[in-house]
């Protein structure tokens, strides 16, 4: 590897962290909205395989730490992931202990982080000689992650229910295309489809607004005050384990190291399953708040890298919800990776535990020392000078072109019909995560189960 190649991957890292430092302190963003589309961009600009992942491993990284902080100064969450840690951080908050909690979230993301990487390296080893013999049933595995998905979710006869016209969607669209001479024969338009999905349920609260009645019915509230505790700049870097106690170190070490088994499971179910059942333990509510905090922190980390080092190193087929999801573009990105020929197969073992390595000790300290000492400024930043719609807006923008380079002008509408529909079906209760599984099983689903 040349001195070309590694300062590359430095500029991915410090690129990784400088843009979701500032997306991941804006308030109510999406993982997969603000992640899947940036890295897509990465790959089809033709950045060497290695270059992407170095990227993507730093991104995640940032993302999650940086979702957690407007959790704990202000009580909004940043992302999805960071949701879980609203209740404890307001308890904490409301007793001056907003600092505390960025501490205990930056240390436990450290955890999650230096647990993860080791072990996922470890299972990904292990699966790895199982690997030709997953991939023969990969089409019938997505029908099952969609179904097993469905089973897990809060759901159930609602997802299920939505498999075969879901699947029939995506299909009929790709015949469509095929039919007009929209794209050849050969091309699978998926990747603009999968965004249609990350984007269906703001498209569908957009297009609400048009309607007159909806939107004289939207409730109205008074101009809201947010305040920000300071921070005590004196204990801002302090060494990561003077942040928390040794049982909290201990505890999100080991349910860190348990979700790692796991990676096929959601993230967000996972971090509140083992976060709130460690909690739980603690009678103080304090003990108990922090608890919550620290561990949901590490297992945000711990499951969303595992999620992705394990399929694409063992497998190189997206079969967990974070594959599937936002890491999608490490496995399918056409022209330049597809699911016979990506990341997976172009990076050696070595070049894998390297990039993952290189981009998690620079992202995890850079990004810890970030959030330990200018997460305040940062918070007040964001909030006061980037709208939330601005962010929201240029991922749209984003999106849509991607469409119509994908397949033409067709697509677009072909994405926004695709983004309505399953922007109903999450509203409704139909995860993320079923509808990326329904999106790969769609020729299979029409092959075998309407025509035979």
């Amino acid at each position: 590897m040349d001195a070309g190649l590694i300062f590359q991957m430095l500029l991915a890292v410090l690129g990784a962290i400088v843009l979701y430092t500032f997306i991941g302190f804006v308030p109510g963003t999406d993982e997969t909205s603000v992640l899947m589309p940036v890295t897509l961009a990465v790959v089809l600009a033709g950045v060497e395989p290695i270059v992407v992942l170095t990227f993507f491993i730093s991104a995640i990284i940032t993302l999650n730490l940086m979702n957690a902080i407007p959790t704990a100064l202000v009580g909004l969450p940043g992302g999805v992931m960071s949701t879980p840690m609203i209740e404890h951080a307001l308890y904490l908050k409301e007793r001056g202990m907003a600092a505390t909690s960025i501490k205990k979230m930056a240390t436990g993301s450290i955890i999650g982080t230096a647990i993860a990487i080791p072990v996922s390296l470890l299972l990904a080893n292990i699966l790895a000689p199982f690997s030709d013999s997953v991939k023969e049933y990969a089409p019938l595995l997505f029908v099952f992650g969609a179904i097993f998905l469905s089973l897990i979710g809060k759901n159930k006869l609602l997802a299920l229910i939505s498999i075969i016209p879901l699947g029939l969607l995506f299909q009929g669209l790709r015949y469509l295309y095929w039919g007009i001479g929209a794209v050849p024969q050969e091309k699978n338009v998926t990747v603009s489809f999968f965004l249609g999905i990350t984007i269906g349920p703001l498209l569908v609260s957009l297009l609400g607004l048009l309607n007159k009645q909806s939107r004289e019915a939207l409730p109205r509230h008074d101009k809201n005050e947010i305040r920000l505790n300071k921070v005590d700049e004196r204990q801002t870097l302090a060494h990561p384990l003077q942040t928390i106690t040794k049982k909290e170190a201990g505890t999100s070490a080991v349910v860190s190291l348990l979700s790692n088994f796991l990676f096929f499971l959601s993230p967000v179910g996972l971090t509140i399953l083992f976060g709130e059942a460690v909690a739980n333990k603690e009678k103080d509510p304090v003990k108990k708040a922090s608890m919550a905090i620290t561990s949901m922190s590490a297992l945000s980390h711990a499951t969303y890298l595992s999620g992705v080092i394990i399929p694409l190193i063992a497998l190189g087929i997206p079969l967990s919800p974070v594959a599937v999801g936002p890491a999608n573009a490490l496995f399918n990105a056409p022209p330049v990776f597809t699911l016979e020929h990506n990341i997976h197969h172009l990076l050696s073992k070595g070049e894998f535990v390297f990039a993952i390595v290189f981009a998690g000790v620079l992202a995890s300290i850079i990004t810890y020392f970030i959030a330990m000492r200018y997460a305040r400024q940062m918070t007040a930043f964001v909030l006061k000078k980037i709208p939330h719609e601005a962010i929201l807006g240029l991922f749209i923008g984003f999106i849509l072109l991607l469409a119509y380079m994908d397949a033409g002008l067709i697509n677009i509408f072909g994405v926004l019909l695709v983004g309505i529909v399953c922007g109903t079906l999450n509203k409704m209760g139909v995860n993320y995560g079923v509808q990326f599984m329904i999106l790969y099983a769609a020729p299979w689903i029409t092959t075998h189960l309407i025509f035979k």
